[in-house]
This record gives structure tokens, sequence and C-alpha cells, in this order.
């Protein structure tokens, strides 16, 4: 019996082949079990899988521009890929090619003196922030996934993290950027200079495009002298009203910290067996508030955190001090996504931003809209800035309450701009939530960033589906 030929097939293996002769064997995966790995990313649990013809590994921005050159000359659509922790789906491809930068991963300079080094995307972030410690710095942007996610995927997501509320978020601390643009052109923009007024600034542009315009090869990073100290102050609250009143008071009273942090009874209670230290037996909401610098400035900043967070606290507003102390509870705080995940196996968790006034209402509005389809509900974040991962236990293994935390999802996001807020405030918007950028922003401004969209990519071959609605 004579079998048919598949065309689907066939074209695959001629793209491989193409590519491989373009650049060499060890630079293009064509593994069944490699490729799978390379179509998904952080969201793979919620049954986000993606496919792809081929799958790219250039060792240097050189070889990654002569790949990109060729994918744009032959209509073959690309997917860039950092480290692959990505929780929006930003990675995943639906077809074409996944160019992954993880091999171009050099440091390419380090100026100790001048509070700046240059990094290739590829660097795992915990790299670049081990360096500048070893020298003496900081670089304060601490998204999660540290040993995974890379410098190139966090400043395509613009992440952020705890300490974003004092520092910033990833895009605040990038002074240059070099670019491969859709067609295969490096493009420098920016350098190692902390003014530059000379043009539009192109560099925001990229900084949480989501590869949508094209490939970051490498960056020049701002640093700044490491504090001298820090310590950490933890209150504990009857409910999430009195502990957002606790937040309004350190807000109100003018006081800085470094990170200032929350947990609902649900977040609480799933992760607080493992605390560092004795807590009241039935706290509804903890606030974290983290102060650094100068020894002086931290013992100035933590005696007005405890006096601030003090009033209605259940029992003593608790401290940790030196390092020991500040890193075993930063170890705990690190660990509340993997405790609430253990709550039922699984959780859907979605990244949202609320003015901070209205961070209570969005904490509230999460546990109606889980009972509302019959989920348990939490949520936890980074209460200075209004960002909240407000979340859903399910049993990954059932598809109807995965199915029906997927419809809660899409509550969480209508309640994010009802409050005038946010459908993402660092994870990005990736596959999960394209469909509701249209409803978040002014059709005014949907059209000017599918124009820019096109002015960098005509034929539309970058990262299509994800960041700017097309259709």
């Amino acid at each position: 019996m004579t079998s048919t030929p598949n065309p689907v097939a066939n074209k695959h293996s001629a793209l491989r082949r193409d590519l491989t002769r373009l650049l060499s064997e060890d630079r293009v995966v064509s593994d069944a079990s490699a490729l799978r790995l390379a179509c998904q990313d952080a969201t793979s649990g919620r049954g986000v899988h993606g496919t792809a013809e081929a799958v790219i590994l250039p060792q240097s921005a050189d070889e990654l521009a002569t790949a990109v050159e060729w994918c744009y000359r032959h209509d073959v659509v690309m997917v860039p890929r950092g480290g692959g922790s990505g929780l929006a789906g930003g990675a995943v491809p639906s077809g074409g090619v996944v160019i992954s930068t993880e091999r171009i991963d050099s440091i390419r300079s380090i100026d100790p003196e001048y509070w700046r080094m240059e990094v290739e995307c590829g660097v795992r972030t915990d790299r670049v922030q081990r360096v500048a410690r070893e020298n003496g710095l900081l670089f304060p942007p601490d998204p999660g996934a540290g040993e995974q996610s890379t410098i190139g995927g966090n400043i395509a997501t613009n992440a952020g993290g705890p300490h974003a509320f004092k520092y910033g978020v990833t895009g605040s601390w990038v002074t240059g950027l070099q670019v491969v643009l859709p067609q295969g052109e490096k493009v420098t923009i920016g350098g190692p200079l902390r003014k530059d007024v000379a043009g539009l600034d192109l560099k925001r542009l990229f900084i949480g495009s989501e590869g949508s315009l094209g490939f970051i090869t490498s960056a020049w990073l701002r640093l700044i002298p490491a504090p001298e100290a820090r310590s950490i102050v933890v209150g504990f609250y009857e409910n999430t009203e009195v502990g957002c009143d606790a937040i309004a008071m350190i807000l109100g009273s003018g006081i800085q910290p470094t990170a200032l942090e929350f947990l609902d009874e649900g977040a609480l209670a799933a992760s607080v067996g493992s605390f560092p230290k004795s807590t009241p037996r039935k706290a509804g909401f903890a606030v974290i508030a983290e102060a650094d610098g100068s020894p002086d400035e931290v013992d100035r900043v933590t005696a007005e955190l405890t006096e601030a967070m003090s009033d209605n606290a259940q029992g003593e507003v608790l401290k940790f001090t030196g390092p020991t102390e500040t890193r075993e509870f930063w170890t705990w705080r690190d660990g509340v996504s993997i405790a609430v995940t253990a709550r039922r196996g699984g959780k859907i968790s979605e990244d949202i931003a609320v003015p901070v006034d209205r961070l209570a209402e969005a904490i509230e509005g999460t546990l109606e809209i889980g009972e509302e389809f019959d989920l348990e509900a939490c949520s936890w974040g980074h209460a200075g800035d209004g960002n909240l991962h407000a979340t859903f236990l399910v049993d990954l293994a059932d598809p109807t309450q995965v199915e029906r935390a997927n419809f809660a999802a899409a509550e969480i996001f209508d309640m994010a701009i009802r409050l005038n807020g946010s459908i993402s405030g660092e994870h990005g918007i990736g596959i999960l939530k394209a469909g509701k950028v249209e409803k978040a922003l002014d059709p005014e401004v949907v059209a000017l960033q599918v124009g820019i969209k096109k002015l960098f990519d005509p034929k539309l071959l970058m990262n299509p589906g994800k960041k700017i609605p097309l259709d």
C-alpha cells in the first residue's frame, strides 16, 4: 500500500533543512520533544500549548539577524522566546518558527565606577543581580523566576516585582537597546548614557512590546550602589478593610518603603504555616513593608512604618532585620504562589492593577467572582502599586473547574477596567489577554498601536496575535 505524502510535514522538513543550511545543524531544533517544550511557557498548566515548524537557537546577535532576515524574506512567522517563564502566553507560537535567545547570554561589559553594565538578551535575571552585587551595586528589578527569566524577556514585558514600588519596573533601568528589526536589520537605540533627547524615545516602544516589533538582543542597564542595610515590617489585621486602611496610613504619612505588599486571608492561610515567626491565630490580612538605605535611614523608616502600621494591628507588628532574617523572609514571600497552588494542586492567577484607593474593592471583588463561579479565591501582590494577583484555586485535572476559572479570569479583567485599572500590571498581554485589549484601551489608542506595529512590521510576521489586536 502506498502512503499518501503529507504536504505539511514536507513543508516543515524543507523549512528546517533550509534553516540548517543557513545557520548550522546545532542551531535548528527538529526533535519532537524539544519542539513541544519550546511551544509552551508557564501557562501550560492552563492548557496553553502552541505549534511551530522549527526552533532556532542563534548564538549571537549576528546569527539572529541572519535568521530573521531569511524568515522575513520567506514570509515565515517569528516568535521570540527567552526563558519561557511568561505567565500570559507571550512566547507561545501559533505556527512559524520560534527564535530562542537563550544562547545569546554574554555580559558584554560591567563598569562599576560608572554604575552600568551591558548584557545580552539571554542573560538570566539572577545572574545580572549577582554580578551587580559582586561589584557593590544593585540592579533593583526583581520579577519572579529569576533563575529562569532572561533580561531580554523582562524588558519585552517590562516586568515588575515587589521592589518596583520604590525603584520602578525593568524599563526604568534600561538606557539603551540593540534590536533586530523584523527585516533583519540591527539597530542601536540609546546606549550607556543617562540623558538623551536627540530623537523620539524609541526604546520605550520596544520595552513592553512583547516581541511584536522586533528582537531585543542586548541592553545597557543602569545600576545604583547597593543599600547598606534593609529591614522588613509585617502587620496582621482582622480583614481587608482594616489592612487597606493601614496601607493608606503608610502612604498618607509620606513614608517611602522599598516594597509595600499584601496578602489577603486566603493567601495568608495557604502560606502562614511556613512563616518565619509566630503570627496571630486568625489573621485576615497581612501588610508587608520593607525599608532600605543607610543604617540610620533604615532605623528611621522602620520606626515610622511600625508606628503607622500599629493602629488596629492584631498583636505586635513584627520586624525582620539583618541579612539572614530578611533573606529568610523573602524566601517565604517568594513561596506564596507555590503554597497557594498546593491547596488544590493548581491555580489560575491573573495580574491586574487598579488605583491604590480601589485596592480593597479589587480584593473583595475577586472573592465575589470566585463565589459566582463556585471557586475558592484569594489574592496577594504589590499593594503600593495597586497590583494584585487575583487567583482561583483549581484541580487542573478537572476540565470543568479549569473552564469555570477561565470564565472567572475574564470577569477579573472586566472588574479591573470598571475600577479604572489595567488588565496587566507586570505580566504582559500575550495570548491570554489579547481579546481584552480593545475593551481596556480607547479605540484611538488601539489604532495608534496598530499603526506603529505596521510601520515596524509591514508583513505582520513578528509574534502575531500578541499584545496588539490586528483583527
